[in-house]
């Protein structure tokens, strides 16, 4: 297994943000990035792949952030991956939903850069 590269899958409507953590994450040579651009092909991939973990932004269309959360917390085969919401939203609100559905941490996109992004999966990953 030592040298198999962690999987983690971005959820994120963004392109533009999308491409950049992926880029990021692949040059660190240790992931596997996949992606989706909707909450529901996220979930999709999600269930399908089982990455290693999930980054997962709040709002998009079809399935926003939380709907995908919560199901994927609901399902035996995936509750056990950490999911990382990677969002705008910076309400004490928002971030204490987040918890309470099981998010593993909360990431407000503004105030970090990709590589604190790229640090902080690290620390889920090892």
């Amino acid at each position: 297994m030592a040298g198999e590269k962690k999987r983690i899958l971005i959820v994120e409507d963004d392109q533009m943000l999308s491409t950049m953590y992926k880029t990021k994450l692949q040059s660190e040579g240790v992931y596997e990035v996949l992606s989706a651009d909707n909450g529901a092909d996220g979930l999709e991939i999600a269930k399908e792949e089982k990455p290693d973990l999930i980054m997962l932004d709040v709002i998009m269309p079809q399935l926003d952030g939380f709907a995908v959360l919560e199901e994927l917390k609901d399902d035996p085969k995936t509750k056990k991956i950490p999911v990382v919401l990677l969002t705008n939203l910076g309400t004490d609100e928002d971030r204490a939903k987040g918890e309470k559905l099981g998010a593993a941490d909360y990431l407000v996109k503004a105030s970090l850069t990709p590589e604190q992004v790229s640090d902080k999966v690290k620390k889920y990953l090892e």
